[in-house]
């Protein structure tokens, strides 16, 4: 499915952003949870900092940054990896 022809521009530039090179350290946490419900993901809050990310019929586990509300490089390798295998890409 071609999810960019359903997603708001600012959606679309957080996935851009996502898939940028060299890895992005200024992606908002909060841009990125827009971004995955927008894409239909169910979100719940887990232990801790921990929100769990229902979407593809996958699960995963991610951490919210804190202090600062930027994502960790690991955390968007890892999520543009995600949306590759499940063909979302910008």
């Amino acid at each position: 499915m071609q999810y960019y022809l359903l997603m708001k521009r600012k959606h679309m530039k957080t996935l851009e952003l996502i898939f940028k090179r060299p890895t992005s350290g200024n992606i908002k946490w909060t841009e990125i949870e827009a971004l995955l419900i927008a894409l239909g993901a169910k979100l719940t809050e887990r232990q801790g900092s921990r929100i769990g990310v229902r979407l593809f019929n996958d699960r995963r586990v991610f951490h919210r940054p804190h202090p600062s509300p930027n994502t960790d490089k690991g955390a968007v390798v890892s999520l543009k990896k995600w949306l590759k295998e499940n063909e979302v890409q910008p």
